[in-house]
């Protein structure tokens, strides 16, 4: 069974930053090929950033430059470091990843951004 957990999200004010962590566990799995997602009221859930096995990343336009995902050596924990927050980042966040050939979904993590 893998279960993914998210942590670190909370009320930040415009301007400031949070981290986000996700934590993998279960029979084999890794966070090898992962990725995080938010999801704003009344909106789709749209890609944020990812990582491949190979350490490529990708981020969409609106964090580009002011996030950065990453992850331990382990591959267990990968983080979302996130600055210069505004209130459009005020989200849902949700980590991804793709095992076995099944995308699985943690429970999602509130991002808060006052302005």
């Amino acid at each position: 069974q893998v279960q993914l957990v998210e942590s670190g999200g909370g009320v930040v004010q415009a301007g400031g930053s949070l981290r986000l962590s996700c934590s993998a566990s279960g029979r084999s799995v890794s966070l090898n090929t992962f990725s995080w997602y938010r999801q704003a009221p009344g909106e789709e859930r749209e890609l944020v950033a990812a990582m491949t096995n190979g350490g490529n990343v990708i981020y969409a336009d609106s964090v580009r430059g002011r996030f950065r995902i990453s992850r331990e050596k382990t591959m267990k924990t990968g983080y979302l470091q996130m600055d210069n927050l505004n209130p459009g980042d005020t989200a849902v966040y949700y980590c991804k990843v793709r095992h076995l050939g099944y995308d699985f979904w943690g429970q999602g993590t509130q991002v808060t951004v006052s302005s």
